[in-house]
């Protein structure tokens, strides 16, 4: 982990597309601006980790729905062969 001290105005520049400002420092809370392009996704590590949770349940009950229309299609009766 890269590890820098900036002050109030004084910027951080992460590749070509993105540039972290530190807006405003107040006791032990930091205020951060983040100019980044649309492309890129920008979150909060608590609201990171609940889309994290909130894709995995939804590809688990997509998973879920997939082998029971796969079991519901093997076990649907066929017509007998002539």
């Amino acid at each position: 982990m890269l590890v820098l001290s900036r002050r109030a105005g004084e910027k951080i520049v992460i590749g070509d597309d993105v540039t972290v400002t530190v807006l405003e420092v107040r006791g032990d809370v930091v205020r951060v601006g983040i100019d980044a392009p649309r492309s890129v996704r920008v979150h909060r590590e608590e609201v990171h980790r609940e889309l994290q949770a909130a894709n995995q349940a939804a590809a688990r009950a997509a998973a879920s729905d997939e082998a029971a229309a796969a079991l519901s299609s093997a076990l649907r009766p066929r017509a007998p062969r002539a």
